[in-house]
């Protein structure tokens, strides 16, 4: 296939990283009040900050800030600490010279943030012959999940990024491998794995040459059973030059295509948060660009307060992507990590956003799956909230199981909260639904609850005891 330039200039345009220490740069940062430039700078302290000219230019209204969405999703706010922490940080910045004090006070912050939740440190990692495989994580049965070293950083950061521990440097929280021969060794040895994730930060931030070196293994006919490969990338939004002007944009496009022609499917996963970020024509450039690849686009995002936590925004985002050729793909609930109180959402009103969302697009624009939470045991799906009547077989006794917990019917009009396994640790448990009490303020796992009185979610003891050990801990950290 011949790349087809784009249209107009196609002069490259120089990718340049700013963060806390430049900042200055922008004018529009100028322009900002002095205490809201105050208390971003006391944030990003702590939490990671970087973003880009064409964000800032682009995407960013600045006439809106400082509740616009795209300066909320980059630029770190107040509120993203508590008051507490603020303070501390803020004490350390303006009455003392001691680095060392404000090194180890953002440390201990950072570390009650729950760095790499979800066991990404403790279970995920997969084993070869006994011996871990730094960089490689095996959760799923058909996925493997790939961090090559080079890419583990971003063309911006999101303020609400669940891998935030990736990019300040904390001690052993970096998750990374620079070898493909430990990894294709691995695959070898797994037949059953169908798809390899490339993951970061941002596989895209790499330059193609060395991106080719992690794709191209993964090509040869000893690893026919690997069928599909999966980048996970937020430059479409964040860096479209990456596809379009970038002086290696189209040596990466003829990559794609190398995947296509050795009878790959390639899957661009593209982290499309808002739909402004579809708006500017370079992206919708670079959509054209990667689509006439032979790759696939699918979009994800989590739900994000201050950003996204209406319904209107996520059909216009998957009702422009699909005209634009994209595929809905997921709705995730933001990770509790980081941030994370800044920016739940409650389960109940999540999946309610996602059900008026996707009522008013079309069938095509229904791809999209949510909304779901990624925790230990696997991703979890909010399906809906029934009365118990509409559980109850009128012919049988009004008593529901679950997770070995029986109550006789109360109230036929309690509302229950129906969930299933989209993917799950331990596979048996795919596609199987459980009931949860109902809790308007819940926003995550360890805050529900089984329906009906039970002691423990069923998913909890399913199978052996070997098999489910990761779950039963889990368990046992919700119930203490």
């Amino acid at each position: 296939m011949t790349i087809v330039p784009m249209s107009g200039s196609t002069e490259p345009t120089r990718y340049h990283a700013i963060g806390r220490g430049n900042l200055s740069e922008l004018p529009e940062w100028q322009r900002l009040d002095a205490q809201l430039r105050r208390e971003i700078d006391i944030v990003a302290r702590v939490l990671p900050f970087r973003t880009n000219r064409y964000v800032v230019e682009n995407l960013i209204d600045w006439s809106r800030v400082p509740d616009d969405p795209i300066f909320q999703l980059v630029f770190p706010q107040r509120g993203m600490l508590s008051e507490v922490d603020f303070d501390d940080v803020r004490t350390l910045v303006e009455s003392s010279d001691d680095s060392e004090a404000l090194a180890r006070a953002v440390e201990r912050i950072r570390r009650r943030l729950n760095p790499h939740p979800g066991g990404q440190l403790t279970h995920n990692t997969a084993t070869l012959a006994g011996r871990p495989l730094p960089g490689v994580q095996h959760k799923y049965r058909e996925t493997v999940v790939f961090f090559p070293a080079q890419g583990q950083t971003c063309h911006a950061y999101c303020t609400y990024c669940f891998r935030w521990a990736q990019f300040v440097g904390m001690q052993g929280m970096r998750i990374e491998t620079r070898s493909t021969s430990e990894l294709v060794a691995y695959l070898r040895a797994h037949p059953e794995i169908t798809d390899v994730l490339i993951t970061g930060g941002d596989p895209m931030i790499m330059a193609t040459r060395t991106l080719r070196r992690y794709i191209e293994p993964l090509l040869v006919p000893e690893l026919s059973h690997i069928q599909n490969i999966r980048i996970g990338t937020k430059s479409v939004a964040y860096w479209p030059h990456r596809f379009v002007s970038d002086a290696d944009a189209d040596d990466c496009l003829r990559l794609f295509e190398e995947v296509a022609a050795a009878n790959r499917h390639l899957a661009i996963m593209g982290h499309y948060t808002h739909p402004v970020e579809l708006h500017p024509a370079l992206a919708r450039e670079a959509i054209r660009r990667i689509r006439d690849t032979g790759a696939q686009i699918r979009m994800q995002a989590p739900l994000i307060r201050h950003v996204n936590d209406a319904p209107e925004l996520w059909s216009e985002l998957w009702r422009t992507g699909v005209r634009l050729g994209l595929i809905p793909y997921y709705m995730f609930i933001e990770r509790d990590t980081g941030p994370r109180d800044y920016f739940s959402v409650p389960l109940v009103r999540a999946h309610e956003i996602f059900r008026r969302a996707a009522a008013n697009v079309s069938g095509l624009a229904r791809a999209a799956q949510g909304p779901t939470m990624s925790v230990l045991p696997g991703k979890i799906r909010i399906l809906g909230v029934v009365a118990r009547s509409e559980l109850l077989d009128s012919q049988q006794p009004a008593v529901l199981h679950n997770g070995g917990g029986a109550m006789p019917s109360a109230d036929p009009q309690e509302q229950i909260l129906v969930c299933d396994f989209l993917q799950a640790r331990d596979a048996r448990l795919n596609q199987t639904v459980f009931f949860a009490a109902f809790d308007p303020g819940a926003t995550w796992l360890d805050q529900m609850r089984p329906a009906f009185g039970g002691e423990r979610f069923a998913f909890e003891q399913a199978g052996d005891r070997d098999r489910t050990a990761p779950l039963h801990a889990l368990t046992e950290c919700l119930l203490d």
